[in-house]
């Protein structure tokens, strides 16, 4: 078997495994179940999610938001989701 073949094996593999997970995810809607029973509105569903980062994703907000601000963010991020 030739790298290249290997090469396209690995990549048509990650392919499949990201395609199942989005399905999985789709299947599931966990996001819509968490803000649901969070009786979470729509508008305020990026502060109430950014409200439960913690460690490595929360510092990452936190640097990303701060320049902009967190009103700025949360509006570019909402905007993202739609």
């Amino acid at each position: 078997m030739t790298q290249a073949a290997i090469r396209q094996l690995i990549a048509d593999s990650i392919v499949a495994a990201l395609e199942a997970q989005d399905a999985t995810l789709a299947n599931t809607n966990r996001n819509v179940i968490i803000f649901s029973r969070s009786k979470c509105v729509e508008e305020d569903r990026v502060t109430f999610s950014t409200g439960t980062l913690t460690n490595d994703t929360l510092s990452w907000w936190n640097a990303y938001a701060q320049p902009i601000g967190i009103e700025q963010a949360n509006r570019i991020e909402k905007a993202l989701d739609q």
